[in-house]
């Protein structure tokens, strides 16, 4: 479905590529994550995907349009959720859904909701009610909070049933219960559509479900492969324990020749499927026993560590 080969942008006066060279596929229907630190280029390819940037070289396509001769095409088959809210305050809900899908051309331009035709109001009715804001459609934009107004922003971007939906930081600035409710939409949507989901966050759990996570730093990537592939690859599983007689313990971790370090509490470095006879081996009584499985937050923050040291 996304196709980049040799994508790069450099700007003008500066003194690296924002992208650098970057390849990879993503395939149709996939949760697909891009990570990276702050300036790491993430919104600058977003900005390439959905040809509101130009790249300075190399080739990308979606669904087999290249982002630069069918820019047109393009546009028509993608939905943005943009990481700062882009709607009207001035006017009401379904009327910011309504300027979208008639400059996409979906429908006719009728002057009140009334007069849309049922397709349009059955299609408003349907995405709004499954995200929860159909009572609000009528109210001024100024009167939503910031999660009600991501919600619109999901249901306009979702109008023209786009085959991908790029999301750059969907819930930035959004509290907890609302971030997780509009996961939980997103989850849901892409369930029932088949959508391809192309989500850049900060918040690192956002994108322990996705298919294939992509990280880079300065404008090239750094880690690719599934969640677990990429932990796995970095960060390594441990148990930690402790007794009150250590320098008991330490001899016995040495003796069983299981890998530790620390000076009390012990790492012992063993992977799930050994944690119990390596427990059961061990004779000196221990007042502490805690496995630590790795997080994508573990492995992020190695990746991005090493890049900048």
């Amino acid at each position: 479905m996304i196709h980049l080969d040799g994508l790069t942008k450099r700007y003008k006066k500066a003194d690296r590529n924002a992208v650098d060279g970057i390849s990879f596929d993503v395939r149709a229907g996939e949760f697909f994550a891009l990570l990276g630190p702050n300036g790491a280029g993430k919104t600058t390819m977003i900005s390439i995907l959905t040809t509101t940037l130009s790249p300075t070289s190399g080739t990308a396509s979606i669904d087999g349009h290249d982002i630069v001769r069918e820019a047109s095409a393009v546009r028509r088959i993608v939905g943005i959720i943009f990481q700062r809210p882009s709607l009207d305050m001035n006017l009401t809900a379904e009327e910011n859904v309504r300027f979208h899908a008639i400059l996409y051309g979906l429908y006719p331009y009728a002057p009140t909701y009334g007069l849309m035709p049922a397709a349009y109001r059955e299609q408003v009715q349907g995405l709004a009610s499954l995200l929860g804001i159909a009572a609000e459609l009528q109210k001024p934009m100024r009167t939503f909070s910031g999660g009600m107004r991501r919600k619109l922003e999901i249901v306009r971007s979702l109008m023209h049933r786009p085959k991908v939906l790029f999301l750059d930081e969907p819930t930035a600035g959004l509290d907890v219960p609302s971030r997780r409710t509009l996961w939980e939409y997103l989850t849901a949507i892409r369930r029932e559509s088949g959508t391809t989901v192309f989500l850049t966050t900060h918040y690192l759990e956002e994108a322990e479900e996705a298919d294939t996570i992509c990280i880079i730093d300065q404008g090239k990537v750094v880690s690719f492969g599934t969640p677990d592939r990429i932990k796995s690859d970095l960060v390594q599983e441990y148990v930690l324990v402790d007794a009150e007689d250590r320098g008991r313990l330490r001899e016995e971790l040495a003796r069983l020749e299981l890998r530790s370090d620390g000076g009390g509490p012990f790492r012992v470095h063993v992977d799930s499927r050994h944690t119990h006879a390596a427990l059961k081996a061990i004779d000196t009584p221990l007042t502490i026993v805690r496995t630590h499985m790795p997080s994508l937050e573990d492995a992020y923050l190695e990746i991005v560590g090493k890049v900048s040291e």
